[in-house]
């Protein structure tokens, strides 16, 4: 189980990502395309175009995490932005629904309190 603190802004880059690249070529796409700092602690996915495969690339302030997931059967849900954004923000709780397989669009939260951005 993957968990995050709050302060960790998760990005999920839009569109299809050659999954045989590894940390540096990662991070390079993290830097070039998606325009954000790669070494920022931040966590950036990426899927491959049958969208059967994930990989998560987090810096941990001594070196890059790579986590891997391919599944057997099934794909992950789209992800959708808004306009040409080359990048979706998302928050822990989204990033697990999308990787245990749930359609983002189909979930409804209930209204709860939440502090208002300063």
């Amino acid at each position: 189980m993957l968990s995050f603190p709050p302060s960790v802004r998760i990005f999920v880059a839009r569109g299809a990502t050659d999954l045989r690249k590894s940390y540096d070529t990662l991070s390079a796409l993290v830097t070039d395309v998606l325009e954000e700092d790669p070494i920022s602690g931040h966590v950036f996915c990426f899927l491959n175009r049958r969208r059967n495969r994930v990989k998560l690339l987090v810096w941990d302030r001594s070196g890059f995490w790579l986590f891997c997931k391919r599944l057997e059967a099934g794909t992950f849900a789209e992800v959708r932005g808004d306009g040409d954004d080359k990048s979706v923000q998302m928050s822990s709780r989204d990033l697990l629904l999308l990787l245990e397989g749930i359609e983002l669009r189909h979930v409804r939260q209930r209204r709860r309190y939440a502090r208002e951005a300063e």
